[in-house]
């Protein structure tokens, strides 16, 4: 019999559902091998992603949590079926590595997004490169956000930025409460390009640069760039697929 492991959230509703699960899976076989099944939101999905590098793992995501974007709905009457007949997609995280204003390096994996911000009462100052094209050469706002296809829909969405599909392979870059220029909107870019954000004064200015919930503070430089030799392998219900789900939202943005 083919069994599965099942990580879930410490919350009561989590642990309910588990336990559900655990029996459920005791009285009928899996089809998929090496599944992770994980009871949670989509935070705590993240964590146990980021914890779990490992290609030859498949993660199944239950939603425990409020909107769940990354994760598939309970349903405790077909949850083998779903299991079995769930569809298969394959993400890869950007690499985010930040040098501090005392020169030491940090990295860490964003698999929604990288978020820069402002560290105190002050505005960012931001030069923002893709490559050897600068974008923008002085941005002042709250911060930025360079957005996976994936995660165009969570904090991205928020802040204005467009929706990306998820076989786009591009990546957004949108702005945080601009304060001038007021016009700039942000940037779609290659998820092939390497993007440097500079701190044009980390003395007066200080910001923070955060993978996902990973923040590291005291920036003066960050780059970002898609990591292909990452790829995390999430299931889902084949009539709620991820792409389906990005498409809905898109839906919902143009009927407003």
């Amino acid at each position: 019999m083919i069994k599965a492991l099942i990580i879930s959230d410490v919350n009561k509703k989590s642990q309910r559902i588990k336990s559900i699960v655990q029996n459920k899976i005791k009285k009928s076989p899996l089809k998929k091998k090496n599944i992770v099944i994980v009871v949670g939101g989509d935070g705590f999905m993240l964590k146990t992603l980021k914890k779990n590098i490992i290609k030859s793992k498949l993660f199944y995501g239950i939603n425990s949590g409020n909107y769940g974007f990354l994760m598939n709905k309970f349903s405790e009457k077909n949850l083998i079926k779903n299991l079995n007949q769930s569809k298969l997609i394959t993400i890869s995280p950007l690499e985010m590595k930040v040098k501090t204003k005392d020169n030491r390096i940090k990295k860490s994996i964003a698999i929604n997004e990288v978020s820069i911000l402002r560290q105190s009462r002050q505005a960012a100052s931001l030069c923002v490169r893709s490559g050897k094209k600068i974008l923008i050469k002085n941005l002042m706002s709250d911060g930025i956000l360079v957005s996976t296809p994936a995660g165009s829909t969570a904090y991205n969405l928020s802040v204005q930025g467009p929706i990306l599909g998820l076989n786009s392979k591009k990546l957004s870059i949108s702005p945080i409460s601009a304060f001038r220029p007021r016009g700039w909107k942000g940037k779609i870019v290659s998820d092939k390009s390497l993007i440097k954000i500079k701190n044009l004064n980390p003395q007066k200015r200080p910001i923070s640069s955060v993978a996902d919930n990973i923040e590291f503070r005291n920036a003066s430089l960050i780059t970002i760039k898609t990591n292909k030799k990452i790829k995390f392998n999430l299931l889902y219900d084949s009539n709620r697929s991820l792409q389906k789900k990005i498409k809905l939202e898109q839906l919902r943005r143009e009927t407003k």
